[in-house]
Parts: structure tokens; sequence; C-alpha cells
């Protein structure tokens, strides 16, 4: 790659000395909170304090850290490169943003509260057993690894791309620095740090799209040029499960990839909405995410267009200043911004943000399932009682070194990251989803349908993922790009030379589909919704096979009254039935009861 060259002119652009300051001061400041942090925490002893914040936090912080955490680098890069190849229709993704959030808020969310554990898995072993527990935690570390490795690879190269560093000197910086303050501080340095780089974020994207709007001619001729160009498109109401990205596919099955990704049983989330002293306060920050999430979501999609309008006559890739579409909003972070000192010092800040409180949060997540699902259960409880925190900041040190690794072998992936991401993840994500679907929601599953169901969804997304990525089928492509107005002797090139397909008897050649090629074209925004509904599925049917649970024998606090929440104006002689035998008190029906206590459900069914 020809690092850091004006697309038009060809010159070397780099970071300058501000540039640098600007950036450093991000990772200074996010290490030195962990250091207050680890200071001011010195004397407790309880691991509470490390992975929950002793349960006092402020819902401010919480939202801010909720609104950035797994958005990532991977959205702030990903969204306007995807934009820019694929148009605006991405943009129903807020629709499905608001619908995880409510579902998040009054349906999973008070039952995690009232469970009061640290793990979010320690639900699945009350309702189902030890060995469903098990096989999800296990699941949710090696999927969290693989992400925090896309979000760990993600804003490393765009550094490369801006200032020509080696991409794994990049990653192995990042990983060192929120390892070393995700273990000094724990939930409450990554709380804080958090927001500052939420602030960060928004002051990054900001920038961008100021800049590149006066690089092309002001906003409303930059959306004149991409609509010339069919990449704004908000109508595709298609109903066919194979288009990409239409109304249905980004708002409805994105709300199921965003109420397992983000909101709903992300044991990071969760694990920050219980650090809250009351249900209330922690409902009050979920909703308070939404909004923030919106405006980081609409700033990157109006990044796209205007990067479009600046590239719609040379674009970069075609043109060899960058290898990959990933690189293309660096690339135009040095066309807008390269000018202005410290400008592009702080996008880079920005897009590390992004990829700092996605690592750190999932680094203190994985730790506190590695201690409550494995270590205690399995060994060494007396020895966690004593040294909780201290094996919590081992855990911390060793995850980070792991993904650091995987990290590595993700460097050697090619294609859109924000689509590759959400892919991998998916299909782990829907399984995991439905465990927690049909515990909370259908009281028949059983102990031997969950797992059974679980396992049957798993191998049954595995297969169509990896099918597809392996089958790669066609049917998709991007829009078109141009290269006319592409300076080619600026960089020494000579434009491409167009090729046609050969023919064959006056008609291009073809070569004969299978029959799976249709199955594998589905969007991969369908994944999780698909793969909860047959890890439900099979569960009912198992359990209804080898005899379902009772609803009137069920703990009430381990179920959610789904219709009472979502048609509370029902008359009783509707709700109840829709309750499926489940008997509710008064308060438990009420979600949205501002009470500070929290049931150790699990004491109660021993």
């Amino acid at each position: 790659m020809a690092d850091g060259y004006s697309i038009n002119t060809g010159q070397k652009r780099t970071f300058g000395i501000l540039d640098y300051v600007l950036f450093s001061l991000m990772f200074c400041s996010s290490a030195a909170i962990g250091f207050y942090h680890a200071y001011k925490d010195r004397n407790k002893k309880k691991t509470e304090d490390f992975h929950l914040g002793g349960r006092k936090m402020h819902p401010i912080p919480v939202s801010l850290s909720l609104s950035v955490t797994f958005l990532s680098a991977l959205m702030l890069l990903g969204t306007p490169s995807e934009i820019y190849m694929n148009g605006t229709m991405f943009y129903w993704i807020v629709v499905a943003m608001l619908i995880a959030t409510a579902g998040a808020a009054h349906i999973f969310l008070p039952v995690f509260y009232r469970l009061n554990k640290t793990s979010c898995f320690q639900y699945l072993e009350i309702r189902f057993g030890k060995v469903t527990r098990t096989i999800a935690s296990i699941l949710f570390l090696i999927q969290t690894l693989v992400y925090m490795g896309f979000v760990l690879y993600a804003p490393s190269l765009a550094f490369e791309a801006v200032t020509g560093v080696s991409l794994w000197g990049c990653m192995f910086g990042t990983a060192a620095v929120c390892t070393l303050y995700t273990t000094l501080g724990g939930l409450k340095t990554v709380l804080w740090t958090d927001s500052l780089q939420f602030c960060i974020m928004i002051a990054g994207l900001l920038a961008v799209l100021i800049e590149g709007t006066k690089a092309t001619g002001g906003f409303s001729n930059a959306w004149d040029i991409a609509s010339d160009n069919q990449r704004i498109k908000f109508d595709d109401f298609s109903f066919d499960p194979k288009t990409r990205h239409s109304v249905w596919t980004v708002a409805i099955g994105g709300s199921f990839f965003w109420l397992r990704y983000l909101y709903g049983i992300n044991q990071a989330q969760i694990q920050k909405a219980c650090s809250l002293p009351t249900l209330r306060k922690a409902q009050v920050a979920m909703w308070l995410t939404f909004p923030g999430r919106v405006l980081i979501v609409t700033l990157t999609v109006l990044i796209g267009v205007v990067m479009f309008a600046f590239y719609s006559q040379c674009h970069p890739v075609k043109f060899g200043i960058v290898n990959k579409n990933d690189q293309l909003l660096p690339l135009f972070v040095l066309d807008t911004l390269g000018t202005v000192p410290g400008l592009s010092g702080v996008f880079i800040a920005c897009v590390f943000s992004g990829g700092l409180s996605t690592i750190s949060s999932g680094l203190n997540a994985m730790s506190a399932v590695l201690l409550e699902d494995f270590i205690k259960p399995f060994c060494c409880r007396s020895v966690v009682k004593k040294h909780g925190i201290f094996m919590s900041k081992a855990l911390v040190v060793v995850i980070g070194v792991i993904q650091f690794g995987v990290a590595v072998l993700i460097s050697r992936f090619s294609g859109l990251i924000l689509q590759f991401s959400y892919s991998m993840y998916s299909i782990t994500a829907g399984p995991i989803f439905g465990l927690f679907v049909a515990g909370m929601i259908f009281p028949w599953t059983n102990k031997y349908g969950a797992p059974i169901g679980f396992l049957a969804s798993l191998a049954f997304m595995c297969w169509l993922g990896l099918g597809a990525l392996i089958e790669k089928p066609s049917g998709y492509k991007p829009l078109s790009t141009y290269t006319s107005a592409c300076n080619w002797t600026a960089v020494g090139k000579s434009p491409p030379v167009k090729t046609l397909a050969p023919i064959i008897n006056g008609s291009t050649t073809t070569t004969e589909e299978s029959i799976l090629y249709d199955f594998y074209r589905m969007s991969y925004l369908w994944y999780t919704g698909l793969g909860m509904i047959i890890c439900v599925g099979v569960s009912l049917l198992v359990s209804f096979l080898t005899g379902y649970m009772k609803p009137s024998a069920i703990d009430s606090r381990l179920m959610c009254p789904i219709f009472d929440i979502m048609f509370p104006f029902l008359p009783e002689n509707i709700l109840k039935p829709l309750r499926f035998g489940v008997v509710y008190d008064r308060n438990e029906k009420n979600m949205t009861k501002d009470d500070s206590t929290k049931y150790d459900v699990e004491q109660s069914l021993m």
C-alpha cells in the first residue's frame, strides 16, 4: 500500500507532532484513570468491586459506557465504507437499536438484576443445570475472543494507513495499554474510560464530517453526488431474506442481532447495568444509550455519503492507494484533515477510543465469566474467596495476551470488516440468545431440551455460516465505482484495462449452481434470529418429548411476563392465559418498580 498518499497529487502525508501528541494523550488519560482507581480501591478485597463497581455506580457513566461498548472501531471504520460501497439502507439499523433497547430494558434486564449474580450464565444453571451453563459459557468466551480480535485489528489497520507504522506493532501497543488499565481498575476504570472515549469519538467524527463537507462543496452537493450514483436509498421493502439490506432485513433481522450482541444478554453490558443500585436506574441508563448510539451511527452514515462524493470519480482501491475498502476512511481523513494540524490525531484517537472501550469491556466480562463459571464451580472456591481480585486481574492479563494472537490471525483476512465481524458473531449469537429466550419466555423448556436445542442451533448455524464463507455464492454485488478522474501519472501507474467475460457459442459462460446457493445467500443480519428460532423450537420439541416443566412449579423470578410488558392495556382475562401458567405477583409484573432489593434466586431454590 502507498501509505499516506493523496488521492489526487500523490504527495505523501504523515502524522505531525501535534497529531502524535493528541493521539498519545488519549492513551495516557485512559491509563491514568486506571492508576487512579487502582490506588483509590487498593483496600477493597471483594470481586464484586472489581467486576461490578461495588454496585454503586452512577447512571451517566454507565449509559455513556453502554453507548460506545461494542460499537467500536468496527462501526467507525466499517459503516462509512458500507455506505460508500452499498448505499444508505444500512441506516435502518437505528430502528433495530430502538427495538433492542426496549427489549433489553424491560424483558431481559429485570430478570438478570433480580438474579443478583456476576455472570449472566449463572441464570442458565439455575434454570437448566450446570451442563447448559458450561457449554454456553465456553461458546461466549470463544465468540468474544474472536470479536475482540476484530476490534483490535480495525483501529490498528487505520493507524497503519495513516502513519505507515507496523500493523502488528499497533495491535501490540493497543492490547498492552488496554490490558493494563483494565487490570488496574476493573469495571470502574472501564466505565470512566468509556465515558472519556465517548467524547473523543463524537469530537473525531464531527471533525471528519465538517472538514469533509467543506472539501466536497457543502453537504447538499455531496448528497446530490451520492444520490446520482444510487448511494441514497431507504425504500427497499423486499421480503426476500436474500436481500442483503432491506428495511425488514436491517430493522427486524438487525434487532435480533443487536438484542443479543449489544443489549439484552451481552455479559459486558449486563455487568454494567447491574452495577447500578436500583433496577429503575439501570433501565434509565439503558434508555439513555439510545440517543448516543443514534448520534454515532448518524455521523458515520453521513461521513460515508461525504466520503463517496469526494472519491466519486476516483475509487482509491482501484487506484491502488489503499488495499482494502476498510482503509477508505483513514485515507479520507488524510485528504481532508491532513492539512489541519492535530485533526488527523483526533480522528485516530476517535477510532482507537472505539476499540479500547470494546476491548476493555470484553476483558472485564471474560474475566468475570472465567472466575464465576469455571474456577469457582470446579475448583479453588476457598482460594477465590481470599484472592478473588488478584485472580481476576491475572485472568485479564492472560486474556489480553490471547486476544492479541487472535487479532494477528484475523489480520490475514480481507473484505468488509463490518459484515465479516457481524457474520462471525451472529453464527454463535443466535444459539446463545435462543437459550435465554427459551428459559425466560417459555416455561415448558426443561434441562434436556435446552442443551439439545442449543447444540442443534449451533451446528446448523456453523454449517450455514461456514458454507456461505467457503462457497461464496454470487448474487450480491457492490455498487459501481469509477476511476475516470484519477491522476495515474502522479503515482506512476497505468489505468486498469477493462476485460470482457469469455463468450462461448454466443453467450457468456455460466456455472451450474448448487441448490444450497440460495440458502447461502441469506443476509447475514438474519443469522441471529434464525439461530434463536432453531434453538427455541428444538428445545421445546425435546422438552415436550422428555417431560416438559410444569409452569406452576417454576420460580416466577426466573421468567418474564412478556405480554404484560408489551400489552399492559389488555384486560386480565386475556393476559392470564398469555402467562402460560406461570404465577407472577404484582411487583414481578411491574418491571419498572423502583426497588433496590436484589433477590438471590439461586439460594431461594435450594
